[in-house]
């Protein structure tokens, strides 16, 4: 009887990071050489800008599932972790943070984020959701692929239901209004200010 099947395509934590990693570097790999400077939704970033900040969320990842705090590992992510070739500087990170989410019991782990400690699951959640808000960001910068696959989006807005208004956080931009018949996408977009063009 089919439905009695319990394995779920990811059995160890049900968080579509691995997707989420998949669908940004898809975009990267999209990027043309004058695209790096372009600017991205997000204000402040150009294309290379974003690339780098996600780059290095995922080199944080190992060592934080090995134990290290904030402090310890000090300021050896900050500025530039691209260097002169960001494709590959943005898969060997996301290939290293893969590998160390798909170790048994990674998100039963204690983590020391800034903010204090929290679970593995909570870590990994919240990386996923960054990673898909971001692959939109870097869709838009590059003009390509801005559609999200609608699992990665379905999650996303999952996890901002929880949230409640992040515009606070100052992460995000304030919600803006969406139509009662917005399709998921340019709901999720909306929770964080960003308007769906497409």
């Amino acid at each position: 009887m089919a439905h009695h099947r319990q394995h779920r395509r990811e059995p160890r934590t049900g968080t579509p990071y691995p997707e989420a990693l998949d669908a940004f570097g898809e975009r990267v790999r999209l990027i043309t050489p004058e695209q790096w400077d372009s600017p991205t939704p997000c204000s402040d970033w150009s294309v290379r800008d974003l690339v780098n900040h996600l780059t290095g969320e995922q080199l944080w990842v190992p060592e934080l599932l090995m134990g290290a705090t904030v402090g310890e590992v000090g300021e050896r992510f900050d500025g530039d972790v691209l260097g002169d070739d960001p494709v590959t500087a943005w898969t060997d990170a996301a290939e290293a943070a893969r590998e160390a989410w798909a170790v048994p019991g990674a998100t039963e782990l204690t983590v020391h984020l800034s903010f204090g400690d929290t679970s593995g699951q909570y870590y990994l959640d919240q990386l996923t959701t960054d990673l898909v808000i971001h692959s939109w960001d870097l869709a838009e910068g590059i003009g390509r692929h801005t559609r999200l696959p609608d699992g990665l989006v379905g999650f996303a807005l999952g996890e901002f239901a929880g949230y409640g208004d992040l515009s606070g956080s100052g992460l995000f931009d304030p919600p803006l209004p969406v139509p009662e018949d917005a399709d998921p996408q340019t709901r999720l977009l909306a929770l964080t200010g960003r308007q769906d063009g497409g």
